[in-house]
Order: structure tokens, then C-alpha cells, then sequence
């Protein structure tokens, strides 16, 4: 019989207070992983068991002792002061999400908001960074023309017309990968992600696609074609456009739409560059 295990502490809330730097917030999730805890599975045995309550403790004393405000730098600096400080971890994968506010002057804000935030994904063993995959989520993006879905598979099921214009309302979860995670943490060559975010926004609002599968590939081409630094990016698409419940008898193009059955089509896309 053999056995793969893990544990930890997930969604540790964090807000931390700067007087130059601001409010740097986010939830981390902490696993740990290691073939010397099997005794705590087996036998009971708990000598090397970090207890997850004071995992979520360590969180908090690294997010206060870290003196930047990047999420990729405070992965790294959480995962690598968690294996110093404790030398029967053999490797973690840290999960942080920021929790966005809005400033409204130096010390007002409000939030944490429902809007698009970003995600960091690091897996770090003794050896160093293994992988660095980085997101932007739940982006919601409405345009009003631009979009066409037509001369698709039609059989008796089918109900579906063909449009050549119709507004389009999207979910969007978009993530990159470096291709040397520790090199772009190290020398600090990483993207923001509002950056790739901007990239994202404006092919939507410019790009005139056939298809929601048509659109995420030309935001993955212009995203790898503007930060060489990254490998690979995957999109992960709801179509949530509305239903159509009134039309104007003088201007069809003018409507009136309500939301739609929750039901919804879901697109998924990776690009990698050529090795």
C-alpha cells in the first residue's frame, strides 16, 4: 500500500497596515508536504506535526515581518521562511489571494471589493522555486457590440439562431507561467497583473471575434506577444450573456435584457510557447 499526503491551513486572512506602503491584504492557504509525517497518519505519532494553529500564527508574523507588497515576493518569502524555521517540511505550496480595497485618500478606503483580484500559486521544496503560476480572476467584461457566434453545428437540437453582432458578458479567470519561477522572483522580472489585465481588457473591447473560443485565443497571442518573460497562458471562460426579453419595434437594436438561467457555456483555453 503506499500513500501520498498533505496538510495544512487554508484561507488565512490577512491586512496588514503600512504608513508608506498602505493596506496589503489577501488570504493564504499553506501546504505542506513531506514522507516524515506518515507517522501521524500510521502510528499517531505527532513529534513532527506543525500544528495547522500555529501555521495560520507564522502566516501572520511573516506578513508583518515582509517588507515588500508584491503577493509572487511575499510567496516566496512566506514558503522559504516556513522551511527555515521548520526543518522536517520538505516541500509547501502556498496559495495567496489578494483582497483588493479602493483608496479614496491616505487613509480612507473601501472593501474589500467584488471585482478582479489576483492569485499566486507557488510550489518550493529545499531545492527552491519549482513553479510560479500567477492570475488574475473574476474579471467580469461587458461589451455591447463586437462579438458574432454564427455557422456553428446545427442539428434537431439546435435552437440557437446565428447573430453577426450581440453583446457579449463574460466570467474571465486568466493565469501565466514563468518559465523559471525562482529566476523572475529573484531577479524580480515579473509582470503585474494588471498589466496582463490591461492586455486582456482592451483585446476585448477591440477585437471583433466570431466566438468566445475565437476571443481567448487572440488574448492569449497578444498577452505572450507582449511579456516574452512568460511560457505559457490559460483562460478559464463563462458566457453569461443575458437573456433578451423586450425589443424595441422601431429599433431593434434597442433592448431590454434580464439575466439568464444559470446554465451557462464554459471555454477553456492554454497557450505555450514553441520549446
Amino acid at each position: 500500500m503506499t500513500a501520498d499526503i498533505q496538510y495544512g491551513k487554508h484561507e488565512v486572512s490577512f491586512y496588514r497596515t503600512h504608513p508608506q506602503k498602505g493596506l496589503f491584504a489577501g488570504r493564504a492557504s499553506i501546504d505542506v508536504f513531506g514522507d516524515n509525517f506518515m507517522p501521524a497518519y500510521t502510528e499517531g505519532d505527532n513529534r513532527d506535526v506543525v500544528a495547522t494553529d500555529t501555521m495560520k500564527n507564522f502566516v501572520y508574523a511573516m506578513a508583518l515581518a515582509f517588507p515588500g507588497d508584491r503577493y509572487e515576493l511575499f510567496a516566496e518569502f512566506l514558503g522559504r521562511q516556513f522551511l527555515e524555521h521548520y526543518p522536517q517540511m520538505q516541500s509547501l505550496r502556498i496559495f495567496l489571494r489578494e483582497l483588493p480595497f479602493q483608496a479614496h485618500s491616505d487613509k480612507l478606503l473601501s472593501g474589500p471589493l467584488d471585482d478582479d483580484y489576483e492569485i499566486v500559486e507557488l510550489h518550493l521544496d529545499r531545492a527552491g522555486v519549482q513553479s510560479l503560476r500567477v492570475g488574475r480572476r473574476n474579471l467580469r467584461l461587458v461589451k455591447l457590440t463586437g462579438s458574432a457566434f454564427k455557422s456553428f453545428a446545427r442539428d434537431e437540437f439546435t435552437t440557437l439562431p446565428e447573430v453577426t453582432d450581440r453583446p457579449l458578458y463574460i466570467f474571465l479567470d486568466v493565469h501565466w507561467r514563468y518559465p523559471d519561477g525562482g529566476a523572475a522572483i529573484a531577479g524580480e522580472r515579473l509582470i503585474g497583473s494588471g498589466k496582463v489585465r490591461d492586455v486582456v481588457r482592451r483585446t476585448f473591447d477591440d477585437f471583433v471575434s466570431m466566438s468566445i473560443q475565437h476571443l481567448v485565443h487572440e488574448m492569449g497571442k497578444r498577452v505572450l506577444e507582449r511579456f516574452p518573460e512568460l511560457s505559457e497562458v490559460s483562460f478559464d471562460a463563462q458566457n453569461r450573456l443575458w437573456d433578451t426579453s423586450k425589443v424595441s419595434e422601431k429599433d431593434p437594436k434597442i433592448r431590454v435584457f434580464s439575466d439568464p438561467k444559470p446554465a451557462h457555456g464554459s471555454i477553456g483555453l492554454t497557450l505555450r510557447r514553441d520549446a
